[in-house]
């Protein structure tokens, strides 16, 4: 990737909340998280929420739940629609994996969107295993339906 020497990831910081919103927005426009969401998991969780820093802009973001009972959750990876398919994603879960890792989490999950073969090729490539149930139904409420997966560490 040409832009890996101008970016780094690093630790979010409340300047960076209203990228990350946007980030959010740009990732998801049909059910971004709403702005006091990722304000207070920003809040709550300021030390498992890591961003793409490309110097001028952010480049993208992943949030996770800290442990609880060696398990933990990942509830966000976005990525800026022009830079998809370009790394960023796999690096930004690398990232938070080994800082899981870290913190001694023995088993993330994380929730996907059953047709988002691109997110769930990513995934698998990084050991996560679908639930053996499949796809659960209204997970997030009628027809938004979601895969879990969950990887151990």
């Amino acid at each position: 990737m040409s832009q890996e020497t101008r970016l780094r990831i690093r630790a979010a910081t409340e300047e960076d909340l209203p990228h990350i919103v946007r980030l959010d927005e740009e990732a998801f426009p049909t059910a971004p998280y709403p702005y006091f969401v990722l304000r207070q998991l920003l809040a709550s969780f300021p030390d498992f929420v890591f961003v793409v820093d490309m110097g001028q802009d952010l480049g993208g973001y992943v949030l996770s739940t800290p442990p609880n009972e060696a398990r933990s959750w990942i509830l966000s990876l976005g990525i800026s629609p022009p830079l998809q398919r370009q790394g960023l994603g796999r690096q930004l879960m690398t990232r938070i994996l080994g800082h899981l890792r870290t913190r001694g989490v023995h088993s993330v999950t994380l929730s996907v969107e059953p047709r988002n073969d691109t997110a769930i090729a990513l995934y698998r490539s990084l050991g996560f295993a679908p639930d053996p149930g499949g796809p659960r139904p209204d997970y997030f409420g009628p027809g938004a339906d979601r895969l879990l997966m969950t990887l151990a560490l």
